[in-house]
């Protein structure tokens, strides 16, 4: 085997392992997502200390990436599509690691509110979770399957979680207006269902690296229609 041959294939080996990193942190932050909401529905403080000390994972898991994306930029020297690829999983895993703090953010305040009585209201989180997990979902399979039309999609369905959101806050605020002695309560579900809003938002960044990962455009600021106009070229 030359040595030319032996470079392509390190080359190709770094390549999937720093994809393949991006996937691993992928997972254990929609993991420690999920958990967090569970530990808010079930009143599960253990859950909840969980969630906190496993951030720690993923923050390493964001290192690593950097490290990997680093090395092979300084030894292959990589172009077009491979540097894309590259720039896009460092990107990526920096919003993955954005997102994973949020989870920990709604497993503190879950700690707080399982402190005082049940709240029936706590019920109204889950449909912003499930919108906002099912945005992140897609965002992580639209990199992974180089689906470049699914990652321009979320920006729409985002659309959708943050008119979810503005109504479940309306009604926590009403309720910190109409009851007395757990205002904190309901600031803390406030908070929460933000975290949930910040999710989506951080998921159409991925779903943006994508398209700019398979057709090198940056859709970024652009309107639904351009979108799909960069996807179909």
């Amino acid at each position: 085997m030359t040595s030319s041959t032996h470079i392509i294939k390190d080359f190709d080996t770094a390549l999937k392992e720093l994809r393949g990193g991006v996937l691993s942190m992928a997972a254990k932050t929609r993991h420690n997502l999920e958990r967090a909401i569970q530990a808010l529905l079930n009143r599960d403080k253990e859950l909840a200390n969980s969630v906190i000390a496993d951030d720690d994972d993923v923050d390493e898991l964001e290192r690593e990436i950097d490290h990997r994306g680093m090395d092979i930029l300084m030894k292959y020297q990589p172009l077009a599509s491979d540097l894309r690829l590259v720039v896009t999983s460092m990107k990526i895993s920096m919003n993955l690691e954005r997102i994973s703090d949020h989870a920990v953010s709604i497993a503190k305040r879950a700690k707080k509110i399982i402190n005082c009585p049940e709240l029936i209201e706590v019920n109204l989180v889950e449909p912003v979770y499930t919108l906002a997990e099912s945005l992140l979902r897609d965002a992580v399979s639209s990199y992974s399957d180089g689906n470049a039309a699914l990652g321009a999609s979320l920006h729409v369905r985002d659309k959708e979680l943050d008119k979810l959101h503005k109504e479940v806050t309306a009604q926590f605020g009403g309720r910190i207006e109409d009851t007395q002695g757990r205002s904190q309560e309901y600031l803390h579900l406030i908070l929460i269902v933000r975290s949930l809003e910040r999710v989506g938002d951080l998921a159409c960044n991925i779903g943006e690296d994508t398209v700019y990962l398979e057709h090198a455009k940056d859709v970024r600021h652009k309107s639904t229609g351009e979108r799909e106009e960069s996807v179909q070229e």
